[in-house]
């Protein structure tokens, strides 16, 4: 494994994810992987219609699954790492056979598992998520090493035809915790408020 790569990627996860989410389009409901992606919505804005993880390592994608199909008319956008992703490499068939066309999953690569102690993944090696992707049965999987590719692809990604598949190669690197809430309850609470209004939770 090369673990001094990503020490070299152009592309910084917070930037990555300010880009995706500065022109949010209403409707875009965000699915936050455990961990660093969390962190990086959150610095982006905590709005009522992010779901940041607090646990559930694995699950970001099955959980953006489940929104794709109950809310098929609304755009569905899960950022995760490549920690979780590896820890769910099955839910990306569940994914193709389900076929939603509202999903997209975006994954920030920095090749570490950031929240353990930066211990390399097997994208430090050769495994090649989107590849993955693609074998699953994905038509649209792109691997992103740089800013005017992740530009160009900025519209498939917010409102392209689903299910879609983005791993994004960023600089390991570690930042300072910006926290969303930490009440699981008040989070779900405050998610399906957003979406169908205060009497979702009574």
């Amino acid at each position: 494994m090369d673990l001094d790569r990503s020490n070299h990627y152009s592309l910084r996860r917070r930037e990555v994810v300010k880009m995706l989410l500065d022109q949010r389009d209403s409707g875009l409901l965000i699915v936050a992987g455990l961990g660093a992606p969390a962190w990086d919505v959150t610095a982006a804005g905590d709005e009522a219609l992010n779901f940041p993880l607090w646990g559930a390592m694995g699950g970001a994608v099955s959980i953006g699954l489940g929104l794709a199909i109950a809310q098929p008319t609304r755009r569905i956008l899960v950022i995760t790492g490549d920690g979780e992703m590896l820890m769910g490499l099955g839910s990306l068939a569940t994914v193709s056979i389900q076929s939603p066309s509202n999903l997209a999953i975006l994954v920030l690569d920095n090749e570490r598992y950031g929240e353990t102690g930066m211990q390399a993944t097997h994208t430090a090696g050769n495994v090649d998520l989107a590849a993955v992707a693609r074998a699953t049965g994905f038509s649209e999987c792109h691997n992103i090493t740089d800013k005017k590719r992740l530009r160009s692809l900025l519209p498939k990604i917010q409102n392209g035809e689903g299910p879609s598949f983005f791993n994004v190669k960023v600089r390991a690197e570690n930042l300072p915790l910006v926290l969303p809430p930490k009440d699981g309850a008040f989070l779900k609470d405050r998610f399906r408020v957003a979406l169908f209004g205060s009497d979702a939770v009574r």
